[in-house]
Order: C-alpha cells, then sequence, then structure tokens
C-alpha cells in the first residue's frame, strides 16, 4: 500500500499549487480522504477533509482558499490551493482511511515566499 503525494513546490504568495495523492494497493472509493500539514518546529496540523458522500469540511484558514477532491477512476486525491499564504508553507500529508484501515503517505513540501 503506498500514497504518493506530489506537486508541492516553491509559490509566491498569492499564487497556487495543486497536491496529488495517488494510491497504489487501495482504492479511495470506500475512503474517507484528508490533508494534513506539518510547519517546521509545529504539529501536524489538519487541514481537510473528503467524505464518501461528497461532503468537505475544511479548517477555517484555508476554507475559500483550498479544495479538496477525487477522481475514483484515477484512484487520486487532489488538494487544490490558491490564495496561498506564507503561513500555508509546510509539508503536505495526505491521509485514507476507514474504519478497518489508515494510510498516510509521504509528504509533499509547500513553500510560500512573501
Amino acid at each position: 500500500v503506498q500514497l504518493q503525494a506530489s506537486g508541492g513546490g516553491l509559490v509566491q504568495t498569492g499564487g497556487s499549487l495543486r497536491l496529488s495523492c495517488a494510491a497504489s494497493g487501495i482504492t479511495f472509493r470506500n475512503k474517507i480522504i484528508a490533508w494534513y500539514r506539518q510547519a517546521p518546529g509545529k504539529q501536524r496540523e489538519w487541514v481537510a477533509t473528503l467524505y464518501q458522500n461528497g461532503y468537505t469540511n475544511y479548517l477555517d484558514s484555508v476554507k475559500g482558499r483550498f479544495t479538496i477532491s477525487r477522481d475514483i477512476a484515477k484512484n487520486t486525491a487532489y488538494l487544490q490551493m490558491s490564495s496561498l499564504r506564507p503561513e500555508d508553507t509546510a509539508v503536505y500529508y495526505c491521509n485514507a482511511h476507514n474504519s478497518r484501515a489508515n494510510y498516510t503517505g509521504q509528504g509533499t513540501q509547500v513553500t510560500v515566499s512573501s
């Protein structure tokens, strides 16, 4: 089982990035998908969740700027990030879980310059 996150990079304040999380060995079809982030010197922080019924939930500071989604056919999840701020700088991790299993991938670095 592997969750491969990608799409991070260096972007200026106000810019956009789209993170991808490709799954192998599991299907996203029956999983809750979440994104977390960890900034240097800080604890890991929840960012967004996408439930199986399509309901989404977001950290207040990213509401209206970030969008979580998935493509079942591609078995890939996404985090579209816009209007990025320096405080969004962190390593971003994707997670997929249900009552029987819980998987977290390696992170992808997002750096927002001021």
